[in-house]
């Protein structure tokens, strides 16, 4: 019976327009973080990897059904992340059924999401995801795997991931700040050819999560 509900969350997700959301936890993290990345970050994908994407992200919470009504899932922020009981059951329920979660730390987060991480796969470590990954690779190259973005404390930029079955259902980037890439170029006064590199990362996880 819990085969074919999973299989049913499967076919469900095919059923849906294309739509992603943000991520509103607890734990008193600013989860609203870089208001501007996602919207930007779909028109991006819209205008070059002919994705459909609804152009205002929803927001949902992790104990909510309606999680299920979304094949990725972003969050970011800078804070304290706590993920209740209930939490843990929806999200692992949702990443096992096939839905993608995207978890960039925009400095700080760090110490307080790999508890929370724990929490949803207790027996299963992040790796870091090695540059010959598709998720790398189309539709932009990057040689080197995850791209620097904003500089914080000389930290290399890493990707980790959880996998289920070969599938990544689970990418954290760390020491990259894409989601400060993706938001208008007045916030951060990044050159053009920094925000067009996170642009092009992030439209490849998103390349990746809709199997275009």
């Amino acid at each position: 019976m819990k085969r074919v509900f999973y299989i049913l969350l499967l076919i469900s997700f095919t059923s849906f327009s294309q739509e992603i959301a943000l991520l509103k936890y607890s734990g008193g993290g600013d989860w609203y973080a870089n208001p501007t990345s996602l919207p930007n970050l779909i028109k991006y994908c819209n205008a070059n990897i002919n994705t459909k994407i609804n152009l205002k992200p929803a927001t949902v919470e992790p104990s909510s059904p309606d999680l299920f009504s979304y094949p990725f899932i972003h969050m970011t922020g800078h804070g304290n992340v706590v993920f209740s009981d209930v939490d843990v059951v929806n999200l692992r329920n949702y990443l096992t059924a096939g839905g993608f979660l995207h978890i960039d730390d925009n400095y700080g987060m760090d110490q307080y999401i790999r508890k929370e991480i724990k929490k949803l796969f207790p027996t299963t470590n992040l790796i870091e995801i090695p540059a010959n990954h598709s998720i790398f690779q189309k539709p932009t190259i990057f040689a080197t795997g995850l791209p620097k973005i904003h500089e914080h404390e000389g930290k290399r930029p890493q990707a980790f991931g959880i996998f289920i079955d070969n599938r990544l259902v689970l990418l954290y980037t760390f020491e990259c700040d894409l989601g400060d890439g993706w938001e208008d170029a007045e916030v951060h006064n990044d050159p053009f050819e920094i925000r067009q590199k996170a642009l092009k990362m992030g439209a490849n996880i998103i390349y990746y999560v809709f199997g275009n």
